[in-house]
């Protein structure tokens, strides 16, 4: 994605309540993820922690995305998420607040993915916990 991407233009707010200005990562590659903690797909923390602390110095970031839209699979607040993500699947890299990542109220990093990179079929909808956006 060029450097005037749309995406570059979003900020995240981390469970911590620190703000992540993407614009920052322009040049790195990024992960994004929409993660639930109560998944069968849940244990792609590991996997992704190890992906981030291998490459992590040669400018990979990875960012996890809490979402309740699957299967009732993320209905913790935010410290029971930080908890689980500490506890259970400890991860350095960031988590962002629980989002939605489909419909009216998907966030508006999550509407600028799906129109720049639709799925299967040109659909627009993610399916899924842990789908993920290479950049």
């Amino acid at each position: 994605m060029t450097s005037n991407h749309p995406i570059y233009r979003h900020q995240i707010t981390t469970l911590d309540q620190s703000i992540l200005q993407l614009a920052n990562y322009q040049n790195q590659v990024l992960i994004i993820v929409n993660t639930a903690s109560e998944c069968g797909f849940t244990p792609q923390y590991t996997g992704l922690e190890k992906l981030y602390q291998n490459y992590k110095d040669r400018g990979l970031m990875v960012i996890g995305f809490p979402c309740n839209q699957f299967g009732n699979q993320e209905p913790g607040d935010t410290i029971d998420i930080q908890n689980f993500c500490s506890l259970t699947y400890p991860v350095s890299f960031p988590i962002a607040e629980k989002v939605q990542v489909n419909g009216s109220q998907a966030h508006p990093l999550y509407k600028d993915l799906k129109k720049s990179s639709p799925g299967l079929f040109k659909t627009k909808d993610i399916k899924w916990n842990f789908t993920k956006f290479l950049i």
